[in-house]
């Protein structure tokens, strides 16, 4: 019973270790640790449900010496997880003021035409959006909520990229962005696809009098079994996006903190980007599936920058699961650094 004991507790402390840590290991984005990472949530939930097991059975005096030490690794995996949960952020309330310095911006997959368009715009207004991403949604849907903003005041320009011609809401991901930034144009190579994500696309948007930050809206491939590599390949894509000084990326990265060790440079999470959810208290909060709890859910949709910003305040929407959308939106606040 003793060598059992140590065989199961040391089994059972390697798959705690794996994930709770699995940058250490180096396999945060190898399938299928991918896809049960993306849950920290559920996975610290899950081992603090082990661990009472685990102190229900030790009160049989037979079966202490396996059950208490397996207790103990689970202690240790709660902890490590509610520490990383709550380092990046369970939730916030409602966003700092705006200044006249800051700025605003909004990511919500629409998931095509399940939220329209009327409910883009309203949101976008309501959080006083200066840039809006959002993947999986067409031009022509997009032009419909600028349109929107427009009569409720606030003017936007649109710009998308799309793959095919089919009209899939999920090979088009739009970019909105206020006229009071400047004016933009979207790269030739993410428009004709020479340089972008490999599946579904993203939209990179330069200012055209190179005054501004370059503006990408982000949407990495979901990492399916048969569509890991490409997952792999939209992850390194878009921190190479974050090479440059000024830049803010917003998005469905398919991706979670966790899957992005090893991608980032200079002390940044993806590239030379932080995640400013993270840095502002949401970082733990699930925007996808709407399904889930929000903290049962999977923080994939990120607002990213490099060091010419800081994050003032971030915020998930919970209010809107019933809009139609499997995502959440997510908002934050940037001001310039220094």
């Amino acid at each position: 019973m003793r060598r059992l004991g140590i065989l199961f507790t040391l089994l059972f402390a390697i798959v705690c270790a794996v994930l709770t840590w699995p940058g250490f290991f180096h396999v945060e984005r190898t399938f299928p640790i991918a896809q049960v990472i993306a849950f920290r949530g559920p996975i610290t939930a899950g081992m603090g449900a082990l661990l009472v097991l685990f102190l229900l059975f030790a009160l049989a005096r037979p079966l202490r010496r396996v059950m208490l030490p397996l207790a103990l690794v689970a202690v240790l995996a709660v902890v490590a997880g509610t520490v990383t949960l709550t380092s990046r952020g369970t939730g916030t309330d409602a966003l700092p003021e705006k200044t006249d310095d800051s700025i605003r911006v909004m990511t919500w997959n629409t998931a095509g035409d399940a939220t329209d368009a009327e409910t883009i715009a309203q949101t976008a207004v309501a959080m006083s959006a200066d840039i809006v991403s959002l993947p999986e949604t067409t031009i022509e849907t997009g032009v419909a909520v600028a349109v929107a903003m427009r009569e409720l005041g606030q003017p936007m320009w649109a710009f998308h990229t799309e793959y095919g011609t089919d009209g899939w809401a999920a090979d088009s991901t739009t970019l909105l962005i206020s006229p009071d930034l400047g004016d933009y144009s979207v790269t030739v190579s993410s428009q004709n696809g020479s340089s972008n994500t490999s599946t579904v696309p993203s939209v990179v948007a330069m200012p055209t009098d190179g005054d501004g930050p370059t503006i990408v809206a982000a949407h990495a491939v979901a990492p399916r079994q048969d569509a890991m590599s490409d997952w792999d390949h939209d992850l390194q894509w878009l921190a190479d996006q974050c090479a440059s000084g000024d830049v803010i990326m917003a998005g469905d990265f398919n991706a979670t903190l966790d899957h992005m060790a090893g991608l980032g440079t200079d002390g940044g999470d993806l590239g030379d980007c932080s995640d400013a959810a993270s840095a502002t208290g949401t970082g733990a909060v699930g925007t996808w599936p709407t399904s889930l709890p929000a903290l049962a859910g999977a923080p994939v949709d990120h607002v990213m920058t490099t060091s010419a910003w800081t994050a003032t305040g971030s915020l998930v929407l919970t209010s809107l699961d019933g809009s139609g959308s499997d995502h959440r939106p997510l908002i934050v606040q940037l001001e310039r650094t220094g």
